[in-house]
């Protein structure tokens, strides 16, 4: 049973190879975050969100500065205070701590969103310039050089980088080396 199985998929293996090898495969690859980088709409993307990060920032900096004044005022007051209202002073300030920390994490979640937002279309825009670059140039596949910072391809020729023919499809003139 074991030496069928083995026979099977070697033949479909086979049989697979074959197939592959009857097909032109043109393979070519691009740096997405390449091509975002020089097209006009990431300088616009990018201000957009420094103003967004101004913003969570400057009331981040307000509750922690209101934040400060009522600790202030706590150290000041407290040694005149009867146990229970300090004890109650205290639960205020470590509800308002609570308070700031969730809003700092809230504001982290709302400059992604805002990242996403602002960013989507322009994928959406480079995604199809990939699509109409493969199709007009015959590339069965292409691949993006990295992700998030990390190669996916490890290797590659020059000749099947595609990225400058996708600013070009994009309207962008790719810099001279």
């Amino acid at each position: 049973m074991m030496k069928k199985t083995i026979l099977v998929l070697a033949l479909a293996m086979v049989s697979a190879f074959a197939g592959f090898a009857q097909g032109v495969v043109k393979i070519g690859y691009t740096d997405v975050n390449y091509v975002l980088s020089l097209m006009p709409e990431a300088k616009q993307i990018d201000q957009q969100l420094k103003e967004h990060e101004k913003q969570l920032a400057n009331q981040v900096q307000a509750k922690m500065q209101e934040f400060q004044a009522k600790v202030a005022q706590f150290q000041q007051e407290a040694p005149n205070m009867i146990p229970e209202v300090r004890a109650d002073k205290e639960k205020e300030l470590q509800g308002l701590q609570v308070s700031i920390q969730e809003f700092q994490q809230n504001a982290q979640v709302s400059l992604q969103k805002k990242q996403l937002e602002l960013l989507q279309p322009v994928y959406d825009k480079i995604q199809n310039a990939i699509n109409t670059v493969a199709k007009d140039n015959g590339y069965t596949y292409v691949f993006s050089s990295n992700v998030e910072g990390l190669p996916v391809l490890l290797y590659a020729e020059d000749k099947d980088n595609i990225s400058d023919l996708v600013l070009k499809n994009l309207g962008v003139t790719p810099p001279t080396e």
